[in-house]
């Protein structure tokens, strides 16, 4: 499949700091990409730089096949972008605004009008275009900064932020559309918003202290979630050097009250050798559940490093 972004080794200094390091990826048609970092880890440089706004100091960014800095009006033409505060004119109606936004594109006539009728139609706009941008909610403002985004029919779509303020019926509105674009489109969404990546998203990219520190997809994310341990819950006081006996059984912490925490190597289960022992012992068996860790101890985890105050131009 025809990588529509294709990004090799970027990198940026600001004077002798380096706010992106050798920072490489791609992006398909279909895909939805959550780009996630903590503030100052060179997310925004990097977005910058994708979206030809800012010169990398070494590496090549490549949009649909086309060389960003060799072309760059070429390249952005396939480029579509919304970012956090939406670039909407509150004195202008929605169609003025989208009819322009068009026309920036180099659409004219019947294919700007045709443009901005199916722009308005895929972001739910059909009713308001008459209306003053000033006097929308800010979920419909939102859909309107998206609208502009692919009234030209990008190859690439990337969202800054779509979803920041507002209400949980327009978030939800918001992620509907994100998922049907990115059945078309690339898609690269930047939030901070954890649970939207899980929400939205098929592939998912940390950047920490300007290095990727992570590239998977949803699915190897699951797979990271799941934490090696589990809870053993006896209605008897067992022989707890008999759990620990158990071969891929690393030890286990008593939490009181005949529940235990059974740390296992990552890739073997003990649950059923546990269920076994259990029963072949006479141990009630009340709970085995296997733990979960969450988005945000991943996060956490991987990004909780000690930063200067000079990442903060990132």
């Amino acid at each position: 499949m025809k990588k529509l972004i294709q990004a090799n080794q970027l990198t940026r200094y600001y004077g002798t700091y380096c706010a992106v390091r050798e920072v490489s990826f791609s992006l398909v048609r279909g895909e939805i990409l959550g780009f996630l970092g903590p503030n100052g880890a060179g997310k925004t440089t990097t977005m910058q730089m994708i979206c030809g706004n800012l010169a990398p100091t070494a590496g090549e960014i490549k949009i649909n096949g086309i060389d960003i800095l060799d072309e760059p009006k070429k390249a952005k033409r396939s480029l579509g972008y919304l970012p956090e505060l939406p670039p909407v004119y509150r004195d202008l109606t929605v169609d003025e605004y989208l009819g322009y936004c068009g026309r920036l594109h180099g659409l004219q006539g019947a294919a700007q009008r045709k443009a901005v009728d199916v722009a308005k139609g895929r972001t739910g706009l059909g009713d308001v275009g008459q209306r003053l941008i000033g006097n929308l909610s800010k979920g419909f403002q939102q859909r309107v900064g998206i609208a502009q985004a692919i009234v030209h029919m990008p190859l690439v779509i990337i969202l800054d932020e779509p979803t920041v303020g507002l209400d949980p019926i327009q978030i939800h509105e918001i992620r509907e559309l994100i998922r049907d674009l990115g059945q078309e489109h690339g898609v690269i969404l930047s939030t901070h918003i954890l649970s939207e990546v899980q929400a939205v998203c098929s592939h998912v990219q940390i950047i920490n202290r300007g290095q990727l520190v992570l590239n998977t997809s949803i699915e190897g994310l699951e797979q990271q979630m799941r934490a090696s341990s589990l809870i053993l819950g006896l209605g008897a006081t067992p022989d707890v050097s008999s759990l620990r006996g158990i071969e891929s059984v690393l030890d286990v912490e008593d939490l009181g009250e005949g529940r235990y925490r059974v740390f296992h190597h990552h890739h073997e289960n003990p649950a059923s050798e546990l269920a076994r022992l259990a029963i072949q012992s006479g141990w009630p068996l009340l709970e085995l559940t296997p733990e979960r860790r969450s988005m945000e101890e991943i996060f956490l985890e991987i990004t909780q490093t000690e930063q200067t105050p000079k990442e903060a131009l990132a």
